[in-house]
């Protein structure tokens, strides 16, 4: 019997343009955007699948995808007696198929002329975009004891949220019955399930597909080149019409997990890791989250009051006051600045101390936060530059506004990455 690493290959979704989380988007890719002050999204999925042991990995890309290139080719490195691999797949056009990926199914199936080459059982697609910590080789176990021919990760959501997913109906052995993609509000009492005791409490009563997928290898290439062989979707129009001509079977998931689809989530979702017991756990041995290792110095902070704060390596801080932030790689924040309910990105350099003063004889700020700053209910994107006693305030009253140096989405301030905020700045 093979082992997991030989039976299976990951194929990890680069998601679409990402026009829902811009202005973080406008220069990079979903799968590219930092979270957690050090790492990329795209960390998540290829964590998850190394601490499952699953080393060989496809990442499909296409849209802003040059950092999202730069950052797989310097962080994933196998040992050479290791069959391991994260190799990037981008769109590409051929004689036979000269059009860009069209959707998930679509991306797969113009994949599967590299994949196919593989020794493999199994294929377990995932997106880029997604935030939590699975066990695959459950999922895989329970596949293969259901003689299960396509897997559906599933996991309980509330009324308000089943609306944005496919929701499923399954059977006493798990398997799944019916399917709907994103229903509309008035039929969703017909698709309630019986999520278990402690979910229903919470008030989630419908199984939502997550997105993850694990397929038999001839079903996988059956589905995409001979039975649909011009569907663009997974979630539209393979899993619906399988159902009937297929084992599918659920997998229900009871831990946490987050779809980052747009600006209010990744926001709510970074600064959930500033709790007292993160949901997403960081700090758990047995699901390390791997990134691109960075020589570094510790962090510097000097006078600062710190209340529920992440802080990752390589920042000088001299702030009043930061609480419940994330703050990222390289930042500096300057004195008597007060930072609250905020992410700052930090910076990809350190400028020296003749180019702060070249540049502050042209008016320009140091790279970074200055002194004598508010700033509250934001996201400060990578490479800023802001000026002092700068005031950036995001509330629920703020409108929906796309500004040169900053949008404002669901009350939350983000300043476009690189921007050059001047002394005095305010955004209320």
């Amino acid at each position: 019997m093979q082992s997991i690493s030989k039976s299976v290959v990951s194929v990890i979704l680069g998601g679409g343009a990402g026009s829902r989380l811009y202005p973080l988007t406008a220069s990079r890719s979903k799968p590219a955007v930092p979270i957690a002050g050090k790492y990329r999204l795209v960390d998540i999925p290829i964590s998850n699948c190394i601490n499952s042991s699953i080393n060989r990995m496809f990442v499909l890309t296409q849209f802003n995808s040059a950092s999202l290139n730069k950052h797989i080719k310097n962080t994933y490195h196998f040992s050479a007696f290791s069959t391991g691999f994260v190799d990037i797949l981008a769109a590409e056009q051929t004689p036979d198929n000269p059009g860009w990926f069209q959707g998930t199914a679509d991306a797969v199936r113009q994949s599967l002329r590299h994949i196919g080459n593989m020794d493999f059982e199994y294929v377990l697609i995932l997106s880029g975009d997604q935030l939590y910590q699975m066990d695959f080789t459950q999922m895989l176990a329970e596949h293969k004891a259901k003689n299960a021919d396509i897997t559906i990760a599933t996991i309980p959501v509330a009324e308000r949220e089943a609306t944005e997913f496919g929701i499923l109906k399954s059977n006493e052995e798990n398997l799944i019955t019916s399917f709907v993609e994103k229903p509309q509000k008035d039929i969703l009492s017909d698709w309630k399930s019986d999520t278990g005791t402690s979910m229903q409490q919470q008030g989630r009563h419908y199984l939502a597909s997550m997105g993850i997928y694990i397929f038999n290898r001839k079903v996988l290439f059956d589905l995409l080149q001979n039975v649909h062989p011009k569907a663009t979707d997974f979630g539209k129009e393979i899993m619906p019409d399988s159902i009937s001509n297929y084992t599918v079977a659920s997998y229900q998931y009871d831990g946490y997990w987050t779809d980052i689809g747009n600006i209010y989530s990744f926001y709510e979702a970074n600064l959930a890791l500033t709790h007292e017991v993160p949901a997403f756990n960081l700090f758990d041995n047995t699901k390390t989250v791997y990134s691109r290792p960075r020589m570094l110095p510790p962090a510097k902070i000097s006078g600062t009051t710190l209340e529920k704060t992440v802080i990752a390596e390589g920042c000088i801080i001299h702030a009043s006051r930061i609480e419940s932030s994330v703050v990222g790689i390289r930042s500096r924040i300057g004195y008597g600045s007060t930072i609250a309910n905020s992410y700052i990105m930090g910076n990809d350099y350190y400028e020296t101390l003749e180019e702060m003063e070249l540049n502050l004889n042209k008016g320009i700020p140091k790279i970074g936060i200055g002194e004598g700053c508010y700033i509250k209910n934001a996201i400060i994107d990578k490479n800023c530059r802001i000026g002092n006693d700068v005031r950036i305030n995001g509330a629920d009253h703020n409108e929906i506004i796309d500004h040169e140096l900053y949008t404002i989405k669901d009350g939350i301030v983000v300043v476009k990455k690189g921007a050059i905020i001047p002394d005095g700045f305010k955004i209320n």
